[in-house]
């Protein structure tokens, strides 16, 4: 008999506890589970893939890797039925498939978790996680008890800390990635398919799902791990692909026969150069951003912190901990409802994103660029300069198109965002690409205090290994910047000081001297 993959209880109609059951992923006549070969797609200006391929055994972690723009995203967006490929053909354990729509994908046992999250934000928890396949009682009418005793299955595999009844709009962004992730594999399909999944996860959080993924291995099922975080892929995977300008750069490689300098060579084309962060040869300065006992709406309380120019603060917690809400409070977007928030030691009440702005100089790097940061389907060069259209406004009100380039492309530049041209709808940018436009509108603006939330979320080495000089030299020049990551080693290496958040208040403050195995040390102490 065929091993059978269990799948969380749920109890029927009449109340008694039933275990649902699927058979797993396996090859067929000693077949691949899944074969796609020679794919091709383009578009204007771009050929996104050029004859990509790849290959996938059931009871596999694959690892999909490769630069900003290489072709991951699009070569997923194939898979799933999102894009149709202009070349090339899919197998599934040796047939021939095509799927015009996501839909066909997933009647393939394809499930898939996007990098850009797609949850129906006024829809609870519980319906966004059995969206595609809500249990019905009598007469056909949708079965809501049933829904959340099922979701909640799935949310508690991962540990996730969230009412299966609470709207998705009230949930951070790392919760709703949870949910997310909860809705892809609640799908149990043969071939899973996650997207930069630990994008914005804690590293508890992503040993609790890299656990379900091991598990989901050994019962058959077959993945697909798109990452930027080498550490991670090698901490979980099987086997790797590397893409590169659309195509495979060497042949797919066990895990054991590669190292992290052997990727990145196949991912830039050359060897890497390890690329310490210079010494800052500028001091402190004074105190720019001052909270003291500050409260929020959002759930902050007693908070007190001072960020100095020349200064790195770093924020760190685990989901829930409160750190966005309070860059949100910081800004305007959630209000401050208890104590003072100081700007350059004035008193402050901020009550927006534009009074931030425009009367103290304090720009936001949102880690929800696709809502927040961008406007999707305006061009690169509107995104980058709406935060200083007052400057380019000639006497009459109107802005010359030449002024803007030529004030954009520097930044562009700078940052190596990758565009056809500078008018490309930001929509259709990648979605690390996407994050630089974001930072780079905020550079443009010339802050003085720069909050930023996951800088580096979808974000390749190399781009990655450059954004962390940016930040840098920005420091070196007086500016103050609050860094709210999730990556322990990025927060790690740059922040000067690092507060742990728990709960809405900040339990503990590290002196950073670097040194990561003390350090990382330190914070979970704080946060258990």
């Amino acid at each position: 008999m065929d091993q059978e993959r269990m799948v969380p209880e749920a109890q029927d109609q009449a109340g008694s506890t039933t275990t649902a059951t699927l058979p797993p992923g396996r090859e067929a006549n000693g077949r691949p589970l899944l074969e796609m070969q020679g794919i091709r797609k383009a578009f204007p200006g771009v050929q996104a893939l050029d004859g990509a391929e790849l290959t996938l055994k059931a009871g596999e972690i694959l690892a999909l890797v490769g630069e900003n723009g290489a072709g991951k995203s699009t070569l997923i967006k194939v898979l799933t039925g999102l894009y149709q490929p202009e070349a090339g053909e899919i197998l599934i354990e040796g047939m021939e498939v095509r799927f015009p729509t996501p839909r066909d994908a997933m009647k393939h046992g394809i499930a898939h978790m996007p990098q850009e999250r797609n949850l129906i934000p006024y829809f609870s928890v519980g319906e966004n996680i059995m969206l595609e396949s809500l249990p019905r009682g009598r007469f056909g009418l949708v079965d809501y008890d049933r829904i959340h005793r099922e979701a909640r299955g799935w949310l508690d595999m991962l540990e996730v800390q969230v009412e299966s009844r609470a709207s998705v709009d009230d949930l951070s962004i790392a919760q709703r990635q949870l949910v997310e992730i909860a809705r892809a594999i609640s799908r149990e399909g043969r071939i899973l398919v996650l997207d930069e999944p630990t994008a914005s996860l804690t590293p508890h959080e992503t040993e609790t799902l890299f656990g379900v993924l091991r598990r989901l291995r050994d019962q058959g099922v077959g993945i697909i791990f798109v990452s930027h975080k080498l550490e991670e892929v090698f901490a979980l995977c099987d086997n790797i692909v590397v893409l590169r300008d659309g195509k495979n750069a060497g042949n797919k490689t066990a895990i054991a026969e590669i190292d992290r300098d052997g990727v990145v060579t196949r991912m830039v084309g050359r060897a890497p150069v390890t690329q310490e962060l210079p010494e800052r040869t500028e001091g402190r300065g004074g105190p720019i951003l001052e909270l003291q006992h500050v409260n929020t709406s959002s759930g902050g309380r007693d908070i007190s912190l001072t960020l100095h120019q020349g200064e790195i603060v770093g924020l760190y917690g685990l989901v829930g901990a409160g750190r966005t809400e309070l860059a949100r409070a910081i800004i305007g977007i959630d209000k401050v409802t208890g104590g003072q928030v100081l700007v350059k030691g004035k008193k402050a009440t901020i009550r927006s994103v534009k009074s931030a702005l425009a009367r103290h100089r304090i720009g936001y790097v949102s880690e929800n660029r696709k809502e927040e940061g961008l406007i999707q389907m305006l061009p690169l060069v509107s995104n980058v300069s709406i935060t200083i259209w007052r400057k380019l406004q000639n006497l009459v009100g109107w802005i010359s198109s030449r002024l803007e380039r030529k004030t954009v492309q520097p930044f562009v530049e700078r940052l190596e965002i990758k565009a056809p041209s500078l008018n490309t709808v930001v929509a259709s940018l990648s979605g690390g690409n996407q994050q630089k436009v974001s930072l780079a509108k905020w550079l443009a603006a010339g802050v003085d205090v720069l909050i930023i939330d996951e800088p580096t979320v979808g974000i390749d080495v190399r781009t990655k290994a450059n954004l962390h000089e940016l930040i840098w030299e920005l420091v070196q020049r007086g500016l103050g910047i609050l860094l709210i990551s999730s990556d322990m080693p990025e927060i790690v290496r740059l922040a000067d000081r690092i507060l742990v958040m728990r709960r809405g208040e900040i339990k503990g403050e590290i002196a950073n001297d670097h040194d990561y195995e003390k350090t990382s040390e330190l914070i979970m102490g704080f946060i258990h």
